[in-house]
């Protein structure tokens, strides 16, 4: 694995390597961070690289959801499943199972 300080960039300098630095990019699995006037704006990586940052998001926050409910739930503050869907059917006779 390379040091970040090896993948920061100018703009500029991307632009003139573009082709070099993507194929490292890949090699690498590292993210690019781009400068414009010195300061980080860009940060640039794989498509599969972004795809997994997003699902691990996504496991990240079903995870703290899970959590929540559960601390809710031991709180007194939730209600049984069968309870709320018997309440739902109740209301709207339309989403009753056959």
């Amino acid at each position: 694995m390379s040091s970040i300080d090896n993948n920061i960039l100018s703009l500029t300098e991307f632009k003139r390597r573009s082709t070099e630095l993507l194929k490292r990019m890949q090699k690498e699995r590292q993210p690019l961070i781009l400068t414009v006037n010195g300061k980080p704006e860009i940060v640039v990586q794989t498509a599969a690289d972004y795809q997994r940052l997003l699902g691990e998001m996504e496991k990240r926050d079903a995870i703290e959801g899970i959590r929540r409910g559960l601390e809710s739930m031991k709180a007194g503050r939730g209600r049984p499943a069968n309870e709320v869907f018997a309440d739902l059917e109740r209301k709207y006779p339309f989403l009753r199972r056959p």
